[in-house]
């Protein structure tokens, strides 16, 4: 079929990616064509928020993307949102951030895990899942360009908000509901439960106050160690679940764009900062790259005073001079930790909190944190001296090749050293192996049935990420859209 060139009236970008394996860069894209017509001016999706100033209420506990989007699904459906954050409101939690890269001082409600938007606000905003058969991706993405995001994120093959702009989605997504009739309730923790005959009757929050409840979402990120100890001094059943724990590495970004782009000198101003993924099997182990920041920063995402953890974060436009990912390793918790299975359900919480303490000790009891160069962490050898760094509170030469467990040090030695044959270059002493790297998802989960309340507790819904439904923005807003569509079925 021939076209007259007269007769397309628009091209629409359905999705861009690049190909960057061969030397020859490719630009791929999917494109969407319109001839002797033009696209649909009605949106794909519409979102029907509703006043529910008066309707039945759903409590929620966090305020993460699960929450939000379980939140502004209540409303869609005429429930009443009533969500209770121990964190601050995203301006708000600007200083405690401050604090700690600073001050070295760590608010345990308020910090890079806990407040408004939860952890990826402040240390990362990508967007990327593998969980396409648990909801709507589309809708997901939609909403947050409803908000305020970049509509790029509608067509790139591995979208990004940037840490820089994400707050002020998650502004919007709040003001949505406040407008709408919706609650939110900031600096308030839940810190008991109130249980009569399995049904779940009140909660008791750090202000001394009672609220009724009929069904709560419990959506309170991977960190929130307090619920699990909680829920476990309560007898309500929880489950010991594998995860995985490492350090973070950090290059100058320019040795990774070369080795991707198979560049000498600068990248291309078309390119975008380069990324990398890598996995490698180490004993029956995967050691595997995870949130790979391009120009972005090392952030400490400690939740307590007396712990190191780092994490990674990248602006939108990814212009930092440093590249970072979490190297981590897998760990099998009915196989890795036996020393801690007197801990029961809570072994693999415990393991995590002794290698962040082993970390805050090696640091020097600050924020600073132990690094080596990478050439020597797989050498087994002390650093005499360290590369630059994104890291603010700083950096301290420790040995983490032999501070580490053999389970974790011994499979990230070999990782590293198989990564520098798939990537070359990668493996020099220009890069540092930052530690912990340890809060890569919960090492606990909440059980639920198939309606997605808790076994034993009626009217709880465990949620997200600190359930362990969810990996990341999008799995757990969409696990937050189907708890809240659980809860509402329970009223009918």
């Amino acid at each position: 079929m021939k076209i007259d060139r007269k007769d397309i009236n628009t091209v629409k970008i359905l999705r861009k990616s690049i190909d960057a394996r061969k030397k020859l860069i490719v630009f791929n894209y999917k494109v969407a064509v319109y001839i002797k017509e033009f696209p649909s001016e009605s949106p794909d999706y519409t979102f029907d928020y509703k006043d529910v100033s008066s309707a039945k209420e759903i409590h929620i506990v966090g305020f993460g993307p699960a929450g939000m989007y379980a939140a502004l699904r209540c409303i869609e459906l005429g429930f009443k949102p009533v969500v209770l954050e121990r964190g601050k409101d995203v301006q708000n939690r600007r200083r405690d951030l401050k604090a700690i890269n600073q001050d070295h001082f760590v608010n345990e409600d308020s910090n890079y895990c806990f407040g408004e938007g939860g952890a990826g606000t402040y240390s990362d905003g990508k967007l990327y899942t593998r969980s396409l058969k648990r909801g709507d991706v589309r809708r997901v993405f939609e909403n947050l360009v409803y908000h305020g995001a970049t509509e790029q994120i509608l067509v790139d093959a591995h979208p990004h908000i940037g840490t820089n702009k994400l707050p002020k989605v998650v502004t919007n997504i709040r003001e949505t509901i406040l407008k709408y009739g919706g609650e939110v309730h900031f600096e308030t923790k839940v810190v008991d439960f109130i249980i009569t005959n399995n049904k779940l009757k009140a909660i008791h929050l750090n202000n001394g106050k009672e609220m009724i409840v009929d069904a709560v979402i419990l959506a309170t990120g991977h960190s929130a160690r307090d619920i699990y100890e909680l829920l476990h001094r309560k007898n309500i059943a929880l489950k010991a679940k594998s995860f995985a724990m490492g350090v973070r590495v950090e290059h100058p970004q320019q040795i990774i764009d070369s080795i991707q782009y198979h560049c000498s000198d600068e990248r291309n101003e078309l390119l975008p900062a380069a990324a990398y993924s890598l996995v490698h099997q180490v004993r029956d182990r995967g050691v595997y790259s995870f949130c790979m920041c391009p120009g972005g920063f090392i952030v400490p995402a400690a939740t307590a005073n007396g712990e190191v953890v780092v994490n990674g974060m990248s602006p939108s436009k990814r212009n930092n001079e440093f590249a970072n990912s979490g190297i981590v390793v897998e760990i099998d918790i009915e196989k890795d930790i036996p020393k801690y299975n007197d801990f029961g359900v809570l072994k693999g919480l415990e393991f995590q909190k002794d290698l962040e303490k082993m970390a805050f000790n090696a640091g020097g009891k600050s924020q600073v944190a132990p690094a080596q160069r990478l050439t020597d962490f797989v050498e087994g050898k002390l650093s005499n001296t360290l590369n630059s760094t994104s890291y603010q509170p700083g950096l301290k030469s420790a040995p983490l090749h032999s501070l580490l467990p053999k389970s974790i040090g011994g499979r990230l030695r070999k990782g590293f050293a198989a990564f520098g044959g798939k990537m070359n270059g990668f493996y020099t002493e220009q890069a540092n192996v930052i530690g912990v790297e340890s809060r890569t998802s919960s090492p606990v989960n909440i059980p639920r049935k198939e309606n997605l309340a808790h076994p034993e507790v009626e009217g709880l819904y465990p949620c997200g990420e600190g359930g362990g439904y969810a990996g990341g923005i999008i799995s757990a807003a969409m696990d937050g859209e189907r708890c809240a569509e659980a809860a509402i079925e329970n009223f009918k």
